[in-house]
């Protein structure tokens, strides 16, 4: 297993993960409920710029690696569910939005690993809707962790209309892999 800044990086993201988790589960009094959703929502945002700088330091450094390109999506799905499961549990977060996200993860995941066995990863490579599909999710998350206004911004609000925003695009990124793939699927089914 190799290892460099950018793998580091994203094993720093998977740690970040129960660091969120326990400030949700530490004894009442200990921490102010506007205190505990700032430590995590801030976690989370560096948790999700290093998902960035990761990616973007092992093409500038010639660091990738097969380990690296199975890790970081690893991270990102691992940090993902974990904030929406908590959310949800918080009860800032639908049951139907968390499964959504969730399920799709899991079921492009699975295509992915499929795809690849059968040489035809390229046709479901990462596209622009599943960027911008992160990118909503990546926003809406550290606001629905948040949970308070910022200059006048309510964070709560804009949390709840981002992670629908996410869902619909989850599922629109969903169809969109599933309808790239469905030729090969047609083909090997037969």
């Amino acid at each position: 297993m190799p290892f460099n800044l950018p793998i580091a990086l994203t094993w720093g993201r998977i740690v970040f993960i129960p660091l969120i988790i326990v400030l949700y589960y530490v004894p009442h009094g200990w921490l102010s409920e506007p205190l505990r959703d700032t430590i995590a929502a801030s976690v989370f945002i560096v948790a999700a710029i290093t998902d960035w700088l990761d990616g973007y330091l092992a093409r500038k450094w010639n660091q990738t690696s097969a380990f690296g390109a199975f890790l970081d999506p690893v991270a990102d799905k691992l940090m993902v569910a974990a904030a929406l499961l908590l959310l949800l549990k918080i009860g800032r977060v639908d049951t139907a939005i968390a499964f959504i996200i969730i399920g799709r993860e899991i079921t492009i995941s699975a295509l992915r690993e499929w795809m690849a066995k059968i040489g035809a990863s390229a046709s479901v490579a990462v596209s622009w809707l599943g960027k911008f599909k992160t990118t909503a999710q990546m926003v809406a998350i550290p606001c629905l962790l948040y949970y308070q206004d910022l200059y006048g911004v309510s964070t709560a609000l804009l949390g709840r209309i981002l992670i629908i925003v996410a869902a619909i695009l989850t599922v629109w990124s969903m169809c969109y892999y599933l309808k790239k793939a469905w030729p090969e699927i047609l083909r090997r089914s037969r």
